[in-house]
């Protein structure tokens, strides 16, 4: 329940408690004193604007960032998966695009929805957002999925590991 609770908090700030008194009375109790003070809704409204602008929840000190050789073994995984489930329907070696569109379509609705892949999970890795630590979403997970399948991306990375693709998509790979 703590881990919930700390990820709420990360996620929607403490101002929020502010901005609900009546729900959060244990938090506007300490701030000022055993009665609750009337505010007016402007200033309600606002504090809950401050709340949504919370700090990103990635800090580089706090986790550990995967490297290459995780990540292209985790690619692999799921490049085998793609051409199984491709086999099905169509023959790689004649149409070569049927496990590229299933790659892209593995990597975006299971990164975009839970933050790794089969071939993450077995290495590892997963993939969060920058600015919360949580899943990128789907639109975010489809552009990174769509410059993972041009590869070139992937392959230039910069000093803190992130690939052009996780670059556009706001998220990086980092070890469970």
């Amino acid at each position: 329940m703590a881990a919930v609770w700390l990820g709420w908090s990360r996620r929607y700030g403490y101002g929020v408690a502010q901005a609900y008194p009546y729900c959060f009375r244990h938090v506007t109790e300490a701030l000022s004193g055993s009665r609750l003070v009337q505010v007016n809704p402007l200033a309600l409204a606002l504090v809950a604007a401050r709340a949504n602008d919370t700090p990103p929840a990635y800090d580089p000190a706090q986790v550990r960032l995967a490297g290459f050789g995780r990540r292209f073994a985790a690619l692999l995984i799921d490049w085998a998966i793609c051409l199984v489930v491709a086999a099905f329907y169509a023959n790689p070696q004649a149409v070569p695009w049927p496990p590229v569109l299933v790659l892209i379509v593995l990597n975006t609705v299971l990164i975009g929805l839970f933050g790794q892949t089969p071939g993450m999970a077995l290495a590892g890795l997963r993939c969060i957002a920058i600015r919360d630590g949580g899943a990128i979403g789907l639109g975010r997970a489809f552009v990174r999925a769509i410059l993972l399948a041009l590869l070139i991306p992937a392959v230039v990375t910069d000093a803190s590991r992130r690939g052009w693709h996780d670059r556009a998509a706001g998220s990086v790979v980092v070890l469970r």
